[in-house]
């Protein structure tokens, strides 16, 4: 499994992601979790909100699970936290984030989280209310890091004016066919492309990367926002044939090689899966261990449909 840098040390290149674990029964958990660590994965992704109520998905792994001590302390775990379903809001309030990693220790039956992501950016964040909630759970061992998601560089910078703790992870949406904060930076200065405007607060992945922020990809099969995977999908016939062709070159499988083509890029790069198939979560830890080519990784990128000047 590759291993990517994360913090002041490294991490597995895939993540598992635990956002559809709920209906899913303890032996099927089960089974997903075990290939997960069998394929060197060893790093799970949670939220508050996952589920049909709060915390419901990370009480049915600790539940379906019932780790150890021991094995707890073999893997990460991390959650998010912020938006409010209930009232269609965001709140970055002391009291909330507070209160929600609470309930996340609760639910997961653990005493410490290990990375806390900040889940959508609230348009009436107070840094110092962050800076107060991370210093307060960081001095009661409640939280060990800090990132966040779906956060632009100027939200980040506007975080950092309290915030002491490095920000460790930033969580965007990014696959081969919604790539924008790939796709864009390489369209700039085309007037009347589509593809040209910035829509991440601008150069949000070249921000992270001067600034040691780990990138976690997630949704990273979804054509574009939660429409369908693009995987064999009847309209992306030529991205598909592409796949399959650069899959047989490196002995595995499309799955495996769109997730190669993420974890190709320098910028050393996480892929959240939010699989719950087994053989998907193996298919993409064989894919992250994958180098492309530079003509392999821009043939996908101009055959899932962006502009290469």
């Amino acid at each position: 499994m590759k291993q990517v840098r994360f913090g002041e040390g490294a991490a597995p290149a895939v993540v598992a992601g635990m956002m559809r674990i709920e209906d899913r029964t303890d032996a099927q958990i089960r089974e997903l979790y075990t290939q997960a660590r069998t394929s060197g994965v060893d790093f799970f992704d949670h939220a508050d909100i996952y589920g049909t109520a709060m915390h419901a998905c990370e009480n049915r792994f600790a539940e379906a699970l019932a780790l150890s001590p021991a094995e707890r302390d073999e893997i990460v775990l991390q959650t998010k936290c912020g938006i409010v379903p209930e009232y269609g809001m965001f709140d970055f309030s002391y009291e909330h984030i507070v209160g929600q990693v609470e309930g996340s220790l609760r639910a997961l039956r653990t005493d410490r989280i290990d990375v806390l992501l900040l889940h959508r950016p609230d348009a009436l964040v107070e840094p110092e209310e962050v800076a107060r909630a991370f210093d307060d759970l960081e001095a009661a061992g409640k939280v060990r890091a800090f990132g966040v998601s779906n956060h632009t560089p100027r939200q980040i910078d506007l975080l950092k004016t309290a915030v002491r703790q490095p920000i460790v992870a930033n969580q965007l949406q990014l696959s081969i066919t919604h790539a924008p904060i790939i796709s864009q930076p390489i369209a700039s200065n085309m007037a009347g492309l589509d593809q040209s405007i910035v829509r991440d607060g601008g150069g949000v992945l070249e921000y992270c990367r001067i600034q040691g922020i780990t990138v976690q990809a997630w949704s990273p099969y979804q054509a574009r926002f939660f429409d369908g995977v693009f995987l064999d999908h009847p309209d992306y016939p030529g991205l598909n044939a592409a796949l399959r062709r650069i899959a047989a070159v490196h002995g595995v499988t499309p799955t495996g090689i769109a997730t190669a083509w993420i974890t190709r890029h320098p910028a050393g790069m996480q892929v959240v899966l939010g699989t719950t198939t087994p053989s998907r979560l193996r298919d993409a830890a064989e894919g992250s261990d994958v180098v492309l080519s530079r003509p392999e990784w821009y043939e996908l990128f101009r055959a899932a449909g962006h502009t290469l000047p």
